[in-house]
């Protein structure tokens, strides 16, 4: 009998999906729009009301993620060890979030460095003009990376995600779980 991991697939993915699709959403949508805003000194004033809306979404929504991956982490913990190729994939899966995590949060320090600016005159909520000050043009600079970098890692999640589900195929788990005793028994190089 198959034990089934419903409730914490779902919250890993639609964690996933949301946090993944929001930082899409705001890095076109909302830094796009603030950025046509007509008074360039209104321009950072309206991206960071539209990211001081979804921060709290897109922390829910990371949350749910790290606790539907916990849980299939713990799930899958006997396949981890104990079927080959598992393991570098839960690396691969487990850095790559640790790098979303970490650039996602030093988006947010830029951010509010920029929210706390003031009425200062933009291009964009990314672009600076010749008359931004250079602390704010330097944190515009940094955050405009940030926004591109944030869905770039949080795709190579939904990769790795991909690759495990294939993982689990019976004739993956099969092969992959043999494979470990032939080639500790020397049967098959490693």
């Amino acid at each position: 009998m198959t034990k089934r991991n419903t409730i914490v697939r779902v919250l890993h993915d639609i964690g996933l999906g949301v946090w993944l699709g929001g930082s899409l959403a705001g890095a076109v949508g909302i830094n796009g729009a603030a950025a046509e805003v007509p008074e360039p000194k209104q321009r950072l004033r309206v991206a960071s009301a539209g990211w001081a809306r979804w921060s709290p979404v897109n922390l829910a929504a990371i949350g749910t993620h790290l606790v539907g991956g916990a849980g299939l982490l713990f799930a899958n913990k006997g396949r981890v060890v104990g079927q080959r190729g598992v393991g570098a994939s839960t690396g691969a899966k487990l850095a790559l979030t640790g790098a979303a995590l970490a650039v996602t949060a030093y988006s947010r320090v830029l951010g509010k460095k920029l929210e706390n600016a003031g009425d200062v005159a933009v291009k964009g909520a990314t672009e600076p003009s010749h008359d931004t000050p250079d602390e704010v043009a330097d944190a515009q600079r940094q955050l405009k990376v940030c926004q591109w970098a944030i869905p770039a890692l949080t795709a190579g999640i939904a990769v790795t995600t991909a690759v495990q589900g294939e993982q689990q195929r019976p004739t993956q788990v099969l092969s992959g779980v043999l494979a470990k005793p032939a080639q500790l028994l020397g049967i098959v190089p490693s």
